[in-house]
């Protein structure tokens, strides 16, 4: 490998999230290096990632400096603001080190948010996940703070952008229809939306990462139960039939769930950053940094695809704008660099649906069967680690952060393991109701008694992506907390017993799981439910259960999260969340030709000792006896003794419980 290329791959491997596989990348040499040779590369690339350690004090100044320089480059170009999304040029939640431009400016760590910089005033908007964890991380003197649905960037700008300005934007951070509002407001106070580029952030991003380099592999036909080739001639053909000539595909899952790749670009999910141009005949046009492909990879690819390096894409788009083709592009993840460049090429853009989501939704035979198993393991996993909470925590030495890794060992140690899935939330009393809250060096606490544990975690196997939280009491629980952790309950099992006729959204059934917090004038402000990947995206969609409208019917074959919650502040978090899987039930009549339910495929006992019997209907305890029957004779053979003693007791019916109290 010559020198250049070898530079550019370990600085790349450098920029990728190390995962749980930090030695993978040598699969990308050329040659298998020596033993005393790769103990080297593999010591640079980890001092490569090696982050500084600032004090809170000295972070404070250099988080203003910064932002004081991008103020000076904004007026360098004529701007009087600009947006900082959460986002790189795929739309994805999860985004490698170079794309964190909003955490370097303002601190803030959550998946989702945008800032607003103007000359002399700046704002964090965020969902209401993040409404805490904001505060804490972003500096209140330097930004004013929003929720992105009921204080948002628009209504902001309308307050404090100045008459006539011009607010730029990156148009590879923005799609189209997420723009709208922001334009009208914009327009509405005489000012200009300006797209910009290169990105002002990156401007005056000094030591900014470059792009990720990890290792694309193929993944076997074992785990997807379908042919890349059968894939990619089915809807070729749907797009011929349809009268397009091409489909923009902009999301990194839908390529890897097309072509059968799974890579490590970014944080936690198997993903290879990359775009493709799937043609009306099934080929493919992979645009992807080419150090990236395993050897083995074209042969895997076959004739159908072809590769190329990521700045061939905008003269692709170019190509097809020049050959008036009837393009497809999604409205949802395109960036608007892309639908700009189509449009001034000259291409009949037609904005829709990525025409992937729905089969990737779908999980096939060999997936759901892959998916299971990965439950079964990662639920002995999780049973394990509650039983070693059970004996340990009551001590009151057992830290959040000490917990997360006792869990992540657990699961390492289960076949078909590649890493975790997310950053576990591992949060006891009121981190707890953080709702995505990450224990650092700072916040980390003890578990005590008297407190709720709240743990949120999952991992990613070849055969599946599990997701699954447990709230468990640490000694006798308040009688507060009983009575909200029986409520979130209630709605946990009435969204799983839930039976719902063929056409039904998640936004149908979101009000199951609130009811009986509503009965008590409670809520949550997050969504009830989102769909999960196949070893892809822990959060995937288009279907998810949540207050907002959501169109998209629930299908047999979908993956999808029931986690009701409720948070105190200050004080406690509650969320059970299990995943479950839309299965075809016999229809009661004819007037309900098809009628599906749900499969709970997440196997862990729900902790008995928080459960309120009063609140319970018979129904209600019925349903929990049978899970936790499911839970103790699907993971009894997968334990040793101890635990499945201690797991025996965790899942004993309730009414012997109570007889026993």
């Amino acid at each position: 490998m010559e020198i250049n290329r070898l530079q550019k791959l370990l600085e790349g491997v450098s920029a990728a999230p190390p995962g749980e596989r930090p030695a993978d990348w040598l699969r990308l040499l050329d040659i298998e290096p020596a033993a005393d040779l790769k103990a080297d590369l593999l010591a640079f690339a980890a001092r490569r990632r090696e982050v500084k350690a600032v004090t809170p004090a000295d972070l404070k100044t250099v988080r203003a400096g910064r932002l004081a320089a991008l103020r000076n480059e904004l007026t360098r170009q004529g701007l009087a603001g600009f947006l900082i999304p959460r986002a790189d040029e795929f739309q994805g939640e999860y985004v490698p080190p170079r794309a964190e431009r909003l955490g370097w400016l303002t601190g803030f760590t959550g998946s989702a948010g945008i800032a607003v910089v103007l000359t002399e005033k700046a704002a964090i908007f965020v969902d209401g996940r993040y409404t805490l964890q904001v505060r804490e991380e972003a500096d209140g003197t330097l930004y004013d703070f929003g929720h992105v649905t009921d204080s948002p960037p628009e209504t902001w700008l309308l307050e404090n952008l100045p008459a006539g300005a011009k607010l730029g934007f990156d148009p590879w951070l923005h799609t189209v229809d997420g723009l709208v509002a922001i334009r009208q407001a914009v327009a509405a106070k005489g000012g200009t939306l300006v797209a910009v580029s290169p990105n002002p952030v990156d401007a005056v991003w000094s030591d900014q990462p470059p792009p990720p380099i990890a290792p694309v592999v193929p993944h076997p036909l074992a785990f997807t139960g379908r042919e890349a080739s059968d894939k990619r001639e089915k809807i070729g053909a749907e797009l011929a039939a349809a009268g397009l000539d091409a489909a923009i595909i902009t999301q990194p899952a839908s390529l890897a769930w097309l072509l059968n790749l799974r890579g490590a670009d970014v944080p936690r999910t198997p993903l290879p950053l990359g775009f493709a141009v799937l043609h009306k005949d099934g080929t493919v046009d992979l645009f992807m940094e080419p150090l990236k492909l395993v050897r083995e990879l074209p042969q895997h690819l076959g004739n159908g695809v072809v590769v190329a390096a990521p700045e061939g894409f905008g003269p692709a788009l170019d190509r097809l704008g020049l050959a008036r083709r009837r393009v497809l592009v999604d409205r949802g993840s395109a960036g608007v660099w892309v639908v700009d460049r189509l449009k001034n090429a000259g291409a009949d853009l037609v904005m829709g649906e990525d025409p992937c989501a729905m089969q990737k939704a779908c999980k096939n035979r060999v997936e759901l069967d892959g998916t299971r198993a990965a439950h079964r393991r990662d639920g002995a996993a999780v049973t394990r680690f509650l039983a070693w909470l059970a004996k340990s925590a009551g001590s009151g030495k057992i830290s959040e952060m000490e917990a997360s890794e006792k869990l992540a060992g657990f699961r390492r140690q289960n076949e078909n393991f590649r890493d975790l899935s997310f950053d576990t939330i591992s949060g006891a009393g009121p981190n707890g109701a953080v709702v995505h809250y990450r224990a650092n060096a700072r916040t980390n606490r003890l578990i005590t008694p008297g407190e709720l544990y709240l743990v949120d975690s999952g991992g990613q196997y070849l055969d599946g992506t599990t997701d699954i939280t447990r709230t468990v009491a640490i000694g006798t629980p308040p009688d507060e907390a009983r009575d909200r952790f029986t409520r979130v309950l209630k709605g946990h099992i009435a969204l799983g017993a839930a039976r719902f006729p063929r056409g039904t959204s998640g936004s149908q059934l979101d009000a199951l799981a609130r009811a009986s917090l509503w009965q008590a004038g409670l809520d949550y402000d997050h969504g009830t439910g989102h769909g999960v990947g196949s070893y892809l995206s822990v959060h995937e969609g288009p279907q998810r259960i949540s207050k907002i409208p959501n169109r998209v019917p629930l299908l047999p074959g979908m993956i999808v999260s029931n986690e009701p919650g409720y948070y105190k502040t200050g004080a406690y978090g509650i969320r059970i969340e299990n995943l479950v899987t839309v299965v075809r039930l016999e229809a009661p009549n004819e007037g309900v030709p098809e009628l599906y339910g749900f499969e709970t495929i997440t196997l862990a006992p729900i902790d008995r000792n928080l459960v309120d019997l009063s609140l319970m209907a018979p129904a209600e305890i019925a349903w929990l006896d049978a899970y936790h029957a499911r839970v103790r004779d699907t993971l009894t053979p997968l334990l040793d003794a101890e635990t499945a003693a201690w797991l025996a007791e965790a899942t004993a019916p309730l009414a012997t419980i109570k007889t026993a109290v």
